[in-house]
Formats: C-alpha cells, sequence, structure tokens
C-alpha cells in the first residue's frame, strides 16, 4: 500500500521537504502530492535584482517539475480540512474542488504582506513579496520617469518622481536600494526629470533600520543609503496614503504616487480556513520536530509555522530557516511511516546578507562581519550557493555579468501578459475610421 503524503505550498519549505521525500521514500509506498498556486518556487533574495532588472524575472523562479521528478504537482489552494476524515479540499484554478485523502500532511503555505489599518494603504500602496509585485514596481518607475519628463507641471513632477516606501527590514533596505540604484542609472535617459531631481524616502517605526543584525552593519547600511541621498526617517509611521500624497505621523504630506509597503509578513490568511491550532499572530503552533500540537499526522514548517527556535522564542520568517526545516520534516514524516528515525530541528543561523546596490551589501558569517565590497560578493556567492538547479546558476550568473559592460534596459513591459482582446483591438480604429467593405472582410475573425 502507498502513503498519501500531502504537502500544501511549493515555496522553499515545501519544494525541500518534497526533495526531501523523494530521495528517501522507496518509490512504491509513498504517493507524494504538492499543491501551489503556480509551478514554480520563488527565489525570494532575488526579487529586488528583479525588480532593478539586474536579473531576468524568469531566473528568479525555479520551475517546480524541473525539481521535484516523481511528485504529483497540483496547482490550486487547499482551502478547507477535515482531520477525522484526514481529507483536505483542492480549490483548482478553475473553480473546481476536490477531496485529497491524506496519511501525512504538511503546511508550507508561507506568508503574506502584513496590512496594517493605514487609510488607503490597500487602494493605493504595492507590496513587495511576489514576483509580479517586482515587475509592477520596475515598470511603474520607468512610467513615472517617462511621464516626469513629459510633463511642464512641477507639482505633477514632484508626486511622479517621489518614492516612499516603509519598512526598514531586509525586503524594504534590499528593494529601495535596488530600485533607487536603477533609477539613479535610468534618469540619464531622462534630462527633464533628472533636472528636476528624484526623492527617495525611507520611513521606519523603530530607532533603527535592520533590528535582524549587528547594530554596527546597521549603522553601516543606513549611513551608505544616507550618502546616497535617501531621506531614512526613523521613529515614523505611515498615517494615510492617498492617489498622489503620503501623510507620516510627522505631520509632513509627501507627494507621491509610489508606495510600496515592505512593513513585515503574516502567516498565509488560508490557514484560517483550516482546522489546526493558531497562535495570537495566526501562525500553526509546532513542536520541535514540526508536529502541529496536539494532532497526529499533520505538520507545518516555513512563515506559515512558529517552530521552536533553539536559540529561545520562535524563528523567524525567512527563507534559510524554511529551507533548513523541509528536511527536518521530511525526515520526521518518514520516520512516521516506518522510514529511518524522527529528528529535532535544531538549526541556528550561520549568515545573514543585506544587499544595498552598487556592489555594496553588509552582512556576517558566524561571529565574522562584512561590509561594502566583500559583503556583497559574499552574497552573490552565499546565493549562488543556494539556487536550485544547474541551469538556474548558470543564468544568474550570466544576467550579471551581462550587466557589467551594459546599461540597463528601460524597456517599459506592463502589458506582458495582459492582451488586448482582439475584438477590443480592432474597435479602436473602427472608431477612428469607417472601413471599407473589403477591408471588413478582410479581417481576422
Amino acid at each position: 500500500m502507498a502513503w498519501n503524503v500531502v504537502i500544501a505550498g511549493g515555496g522553499f519549505g515545501g519544494a525541500m521537504a518534497a526533495r526531501e521525500l523523494e530521495r528517501i521514500m522507496p518509490r512504491q509506498s509513498a504517493r507524494l502530492t504538492l499543491v501551489n498556486d503556480v509551478n514554480f518556487m520563488l527565489y525570494t533574495p532575488f526579487l529586488p535584482e528583479a525588480a532593478a532588472g539586474t536579473l531576468e524575472p524568469r531566473h528568479v523562479v525555479t520551475p517546480l517539475r524541473e525539481i521535484l521528478k516523481r511528485t504529483y504537482l497540483r496547482l490550486g489552494t487547499i482551502d478547507a480540512h477535515d482531520p477525522v476524515a484526514r481529507t483536505v479540499r483542492l480549490r483548482t484554478r478553475d473553480g473546481e474542488s476536490e477531496e485529497l485523502p491524506y496519511d501525512q500532511l504538511l503546511l508550507a503555505l508561507g506568508s503574506v504582506s502584513r496590512v496594517l489599518p493605514v487609510p488607503g494603504l490597500n487602494e493605493h500602496a504595492i507590496g513587495f513579496k511576489s514576483l509580479a509585485d517586482a515587475i509592477w514596481l520596475r515598470n511603474h518607475v520607468i512610467e513615472t520617469l517617462e511621464a516626469a519628463n513629459a510633463t511642464d507641471d512641477p507639482a505633477r513632477r514632484d508626486e511622479l518622481l517621489t518614492y516612499v516606501f516603509v519598512g526598514g527590514g531586509y525586503a524594504g533596505l534590499e528593494a529601495l536600494a535596488e530600485l533607487q540604484d536603477f533609477a539613479a542609472d535610468a534618469i540619464d535617459s531622462y534630462p527633464r526629470a533628472r533636472l528636476h531631481g528624484m526623492r527617495w524616502v525611507l520611513v521606519e517605526a523603530a530607532d533603527r533600520v535592520l533590528p535582524e543584525i549587528d547594530a554596527k552593519l546597521a549603522d553601516y547600511a543606513l549611513h551608505e543609503l544616507r550618502g546616497r541621498g535617501i531621506d531614512i526617517r526613523l521613529g515614523t509611521t505611515l498615517e494615510e496614503v492617498q492617489a498622489d500624497s503620503a501623510r507620516i505621523s510627522t505631520g509632513e504630506t509627501l507627494p507621491t504616487r509610489t508606495v510600496v509597503w515592505t512593513a513585515g509578513v503574516a502567516p498565509h490568511p488560508s490557514l484560517r480556513q483550516l482546522s489546526v491550532p493558531l497562535d495570537e499572530r495566526g501562525r500553526v503552533t509546532v513542536d520541535e520536530h514540526l508536529r502541529v500540537r496536539g494532532m497526529e499526522s499533520v505538520w507545518a514548517i516555513g512563515d506559515c509555522a512558529a517552530a521552536p527556535d533553539p536559540r529561545g522564542g520562535d524563528c523567524p520568517p525567512t527563507a534559510q530557516h524554511a529551507v533548513r526545516q523541509g528536511p527536518v520534516v521530511a525526515q520526521n514524516i518518514a520516520a512516521e511511516l516506518g522510514v529511518g528515525t524522527p529528528r529535532r530541528f535544531d538549526y541556528r543561523s550561520k549568515a545573514s546578507f543585506v544587499n544595498l546596490g552598487r556592489y555594496k551589501a553588509v552582512g556576517r558569517i558566524g561571529s565574522r562581519t562584512f561590509r561594502g565590497f566583500p559583503a556583497w560578493w559574499l552574497a552573490r556567492t552565499y546565493h549562488m550557493s543556494q539556487i536550485p538547479g544547474v541551469a538556474r546558476k548558470a543564468r544568474a550568473v550570466s544576467d550579471w555579468t551581462a550587466s557589467l559592460p551594459f546599461r540597463r534596459d528601460l524597456s517599459e513591459l506592463g502589458s506582458i501578459g495582459h492582451p488586448r482582446p482582439l475584438e477590443e483591438t480592432m474597435s479602436k480604429w473602427d472608431s477612428s475610421t469607417s472601413p471599407s467593405p473589403s477591408s471588413s472582410a478582410s479581417r481576422p475573425r
């Protein structure tokens, strides 16, 4: 009899767990099913470089079918759970649903942007959590440069050329640094916008940036970004967002059409539809073996789980923890099915890096800290070791190499993936011209 193992989520944790289960479970003993909303795994540390155009977007993702050889991939979401019957409900992209039985269930649903009740935030701000966010933001920056170069209204230029980022953690600083670096190069092609000048603002509620790393490295990052003219507001919160402005807690209203929200993450909201215990932050509570507390045959890892940290407290929602949790939980699932022995999760973070663009970064390996170009080089080396698949490594290296001698690409590709219906395209011209009977007859149908 083959055991049914269902994995909900194909990010770092879920994909690594599936790979490990493929390695250790005999082929005929387990049927592995992975449910994910897309057919790829996103390498999130490269999102800022994808937004800045340093890396081609397809090169920061790895197709799940490329790294999983015998796992059954299903595109959709898990939106219901019956622990007594041991089934979950799969909702496919076309709206159909079906019940999936399981003998072991792993929840690796990840996280979403944490949203606070700031007026106008949902309507006028953009997150920085997905590949779609990164691509949209790059296109948007190019659009604002184009519009600012075309207008004669100084007030409108102020709105278009002011970029506000909220959140001074890893995601916020890396996204801000890479996009400001990109825009600083791109603006040479927009002489009227260049004469007006850009304004980049970081709003952070705490009294320091990068609370996850050494204070001296955080101070170096702060000094580096301020040296580029970036306006960093510590101890400040976002109070309101409108289509053309953002009001902050100092009472100042910033004219802007770009507000990027990177103020933390929250567990995936679909967890509330599942029959699992959640803590006050909405995370699944698990023990040191990553088993859901009080439940049999259900496990949770990654950003959606409150996993005990060996140093005390809970594991932070970082990729490097999810990558290490995946193989551990896979071995524990296999042990439940009679293969191998269980393991405790006891990983302690050994390295961390924050890219600051312009060949600079800050980071640490063990007790040693690095800054500037050496940190940037080590960061890229570290990430290269973590990208799954030789082909993906080669493509990233080729992108980095090509970016050295050549200028950045300024093509605005926001229409990709959003084609106009053929009828709409033709009607645009029909409204301004009256085609002859012969031309109408030859029009494609």
